[in-house]
């Protein structure tokens, strides 16, 4: 499901960045390091161009892409014996209930307050993509982040590889005419780098654990408050790194840095330990 294309002061900041480096890349570090005419200039060009081509069609997608909503309908069944986990408040124990929505949550979806709407298996409210990162579009923005740090990275190679290859003679041609391309670009792609590489590292992290954001901040209190009870807590969507793997990114590998969705479901049940537990029961 798409919606209508929602841009704004940040996603325009963005597409602006992502011009300007793509631009400056293509014709000052690739031409002043070995020539865009050349060999290899020409297959840097194509290359980082396939790159960022990639990036931006994805990141499109994500601002595009609908992170899927909670049916007005759902109505959660607490005698389905094939669905054991139901989540319940903090206080007083009943079925998580949206006020604002009038009506029942799923397990993992949250309210977003700027969507004003609730989310499936919400991970978190992404101003530069002025949408919510939920159950239909999590991978499309996690893919759109590993070409984003791919593009940084090579550019920023492009960058500093186009400055130690200058002449003599052309340091001054350099300091005169490309000082300020090269001064915003070094602004740009340093922090850029680094930032989206913690986040690429961080979404790793968390494809791993099977956990969102919101998710990962209540497993750090249902922790403590476990500990302090002498129990053990383990996050109940934790299948194993494999699984976890396929879980959000598709059985098929060669599919993983693909943007398609097939595999996610509805978004209202996910697998979790439990299932296991009693598949193996049921086995034996």
């Amino acid at each position: 499901m798409k919606r209508g294309c929602s841009f704004s002061f940040h996603t325009a900041a963005v597409f602006s960045a992502i011009a300007f480096i793509y631009f400056s890349t293509i014709f000052i570090f690739i031409e002043r390091w070995f020539g865009l005419m050349s060999s290899p200039g020409i297959m840097n060009a194509v290359v980082f161009t396939g790159v960022a081509g990639l990036c931006i069609f994805n990141y499109a997608g994500a601002i595009r892409k609908d992170p899927a909503r909670v049916p007005s309908s759902y109505v959660p069944d607490v005698e389905d014996a094939q669905n054991p986990v139901h989540e319940i408040k903090r206080k007083g124990g009943d079925l998580r209930y949206c006020q604002k929505c009038s009506h029942f949550k799923p397990p993992r979806a949250h309210h977003c307050r700027v969507c004003k709407r609730c989310v499936l298996r919400m991970d978190h409210h992404c101003i530069w993509i002025n949408n919510c990162v939920g159950h239909a579009n999590y991978k499309i923005f996690f893919i759109f982040i590993v070409f984003a740090v791919i593009s940084c990275i090579y550019s920023l190679v492009l960058l500093v590889g186009s400055l130690t290859n200058d002449s003599q003679d052309d340091e001054q041609q350099t300091a005169d005419s490309f000082r300020t391309v090269y001064v915003i670009s070094g602004l740009l792609l340093v922090p850029l780098t680094i930032t989206l590489s913690v986040l690429l590292g961080w979404h790793i992290y968390l494809i791993l654990q099977n956990k969102t954001t919101i998710e990962y901040h209540e497993g750090v209190r249902a922790m403590w408050l476990a500990e302090k009870g002498g129990n053990v807590y383990k996050h109940p969507y934790d299948l194993g790194t494999y699984e976890n793997l396929t879980t959000v990114l598709g059985p098929n590998i060669l599919c993983w840095l693909c943007p398609t969705s097939t595999h996610i479901g509805s978004g209202l049940r996910f697998r979790t330990t439990y299932d296991n537990i009693a598949g193996a029961s049921i086995t034996k």
